[in-house]
């Protein structure tokens, strides 16, 4: 097994330890870091930055030195905006850059530099948010629920019932949830340890999903209405919680009031809200096939007709200011903290038209000045970056940089969509995922990295304890959402072992009787799973109680095919979290890493306990895996 060892190259990330102001102001001087290892033939240091588009040379001082590494400090002043930078060390023989993907003796594109931005950042709670996905119609029923007609587009079905995994009902199965039930069960959430709940749509939709919006002044009556919003909202503010709310900007419903109105009389403002086929914004298709309506729609769906930003009055409507649909829900008796995006990055965007950035811009001005510190999360399955630059949105589901390769490394089927592509899941070793992780995060703000919501599913994916197929995995992987840099998110159900192989097989129902200690329902596909909840309980816990796991710079230690090792450290404190997902030769780290015994913060509780040992030689770590360990050094 070949291990990759990274404490032997320079190191540098935007955290504390590195960089004097993360936040800083046009003009402002900023001073900058290099961790250099002992060993290095260093024979002078310099940072190269971006103004106005050339490259400018700084040369950095030498700081401070032990016998174990010497640190150099620059002073890079922030001329434009965002200021892209990198390290060189000038050394015998040539020259190596370092970059956040890197060390590297070869020239390398600008896509990985470091960056710095005086964009304001995403809001100063987020360093503590734990954030817990809810699906309204499948978390709780109140009394009230059973009491409510099912409208005519749904099939109702029984709570304890699995829901339909493939076709036109997985859309229309109506469970019955509503938010009165999440109101009473925020005392299992509070224990549970998540602080911020994220709900997906609560307008009225013709589906339980609710992406297909009818009507954006008003809560969908199934879910209780606004006044049962406004409760959940005020409940859960009581027990510092927030509430983030779900809305699609890309399109609405077929059905939805605007495109009523759009469908009555072109000359009414509302038909400019979309795109017609058949005018100068959208020809009608070239390559001979038919549009399934006169309308453009989110990738050929009929019922979810696209929105065109080029419509003043849409902006004025949807998203400009306190009377908007994002500002009303913002304010009382709502206060929502803030929005998710769905199909962010198809937001604005149709042919020639790319108007994304001014969407996005829009919506958190909006936010920010009803209350400077909302947050909005946008939707991206891919690289986000272009779309977060620093005055777009504020942050993004990272599926990227986070989901697709901790997958590619913890998986162990082939069966299940590998978040769109048309191939299995890969069974990578971890120097990839830790390569690919590098180069998506690279292009982010350390400011912005640390805010992306990492996730291990969500409700338009399989399980994560499916894609492991293996309880003591699902802890592994959760060791390292609780651990990475970034807003750790998860859908509810993933804390009891929920099971599924599609996203919408996944929307299951939570099972109350039995988390309360009652049997299984027979009709369910798996137990509740009271191991694996006591662990994301103490994870979350354990994040909470360690500033380096919120806002710790982030240093690799060592990656071989089965184990990975992290290091997370701010001025006061160094975390180790080393992952294994099967058995492993272990691994010896230096001595200096650690002043006195080391301190445990967590060991598996489901998987195989990792060992440390501290001798005169350094850190011996080992295990059989698949097992997590996080120590404080």
């Amino acid at each position: 097994m070949a291990v990759s060892q990274f404490l032997d190259t320079p190191h540098h990330d935007g955290s504390a330890l590195y960089v004097s102001n993360p936040s800083p102001q046009l003009g402002e001087t900023v001073q900058i870091r290099l961790r250099v290892p002992a060993a290095t033939l260093e024979q002078s240091v310099w940072v190269r930055a971006m103004n106005d588009g050339e490259p400018v040379r700084i040369q950095a001082s030498l700081e401070s030195e032990d016998g174990n590494e010497r640190w150099y400090v620059a002073n890079l002043t922030m001329h434009n905006p965002v200021v892209n930078y990198r390290w060189m060390l000038d050394e015998p023989g040539g020259y190596r850059w370092v970059t956040g993907r890197g060390t590297f003796e070869r020239d390398v594109t600008d896509a990985g530099d470091f960056r710095l931005t005086t964009h304001q950042p995403p809001p100063e709670w987020t360093s503590e948010a734990v954030v817990y996905q809810i699906f309204p119609d499948r978390f709780a029923r109140s009394q009230a629920a059973g009491d409510r007609p099912a409208p005519d587009w749904a099939v109702p079905t029984e709570w304890d019932a699995a829901p339909t995994e493939r076709g036109r009902q997985t859309a229309i199965e109506l469970f019955g949830g509503d938010l009165d039930g999440i109101t009473e069960h925020l005392d299992y959430i509070k224990d549970l340890g998540p602080n911020t709940l994220y709900l997906t749509p609560f307008f009225a939709g013709n589906s339980a999903h609710r992406y297909d919006g009818v009507d954006f002044d008003n809560v969908d009556p199934l879910l209780g209405g606004n006044e049962a919003l406004a409760q959940l909202s005020e409940s859960a503010h009581e027990k510092g919680i927030r509430v983030i709310g779900d809305i699609t900007t890309n399109h609405t419903g077929a059905a939805h009031n605007w495109m009523q109105k759009a469908h009555e009389d072109p000359n009414n403002p509302e038909h400019d809200f979309y795109y017609w086929y058949g005018t100068e914004d959208a020809p009608m298709p070239t390559d001979g096939s038919e549009p399934t309506a006169d309308y453009v729609s989110w990738l050929g769906i009929r019922s979810l007709p696209k929105l065109n930003w080029t419509s003043k009055e849409l902006i004025h409507r949807m998203i400009d200011g306190p009377e908007s649909v994002i500002g009303k829900w913002l304010l009382p008796p709502y206060n929502l903290d803030g929005w998710r995006i769905d199909v962010a990055n198809m937001t604005g965007r149709y042919r020639t038209h790319d108007l994304a950035h001014k969407v996005a811009r829009h919506v958190v001005k909006t936010v920010r000045d009803i209350n400077p510190e909302g947050m909005v999360v946008s939707e991206h399955f891919h690289d986000a970056a272009d779309d977060l630059r620093g005055d777009g949105w504020i942050s993004n589901m990272n599926y990227s940089a986070f989901t697709r390769p901790v997958w590619a490394w913890i998986s162990d089927t082939e069966d299940i969509d590998f978040l769109g592509v048309p191939a299995i899941i890969p069974r990578r070793s971890g120097k990839l995922m830790v390569e690919s992780m590098l180069e998506f995060d690279s292009r982010y703000s350390w400011a912005t990295k640390i805010r992306l919501w990492n996730m291990l599913g969500s409700h338009d994916t399989p399980r994560i304890r499916t894609v492991t197929n293996s309880a003591a995995a699902v802890e592994v992987a959760a060791g390292m959402l609780f651990t990475y840099p970034g807003v750790p998110a998860f859908f509810m159900g993933d804390e009891g072992g929920f099971t599924a192989s599609v996203g919408e097989g996944g929307r299951k129902t939570m099972p109350w009787g039995e988390i309360a200690g009652g049997p299984t329902e027979p009709s369910r596909q798996e137990q509740w799973d009271t191991a694996m909840h006591k662990a994301y309980r103490d994870l979350i816990a354990m994040r909470k109680s360690n500033m380096a796991l919120r806002d710790g710079g982030m240093r690799w230690v060592f990656a071989a095919d089965n184990s990975v090792g992290y290091l997370r450290e701010t001025p006061d404190e160094r975390v180790l979290v080393v992952i294994a997902r099967e058995p492993w030769e272990g691994v010896t780290l230096p001595r200096y890493l650690v002043s006195s015994q080391p301190e445990p913060l967590y060991q598996s509780e489901i998987g195989v306990p990792v060992s440390l040992n501290v001798t005169d030689d350094g850190l011996t770590i080992g295990g059989q895996g698949p097992g997590v360990a996080i120590w404080r050094l």
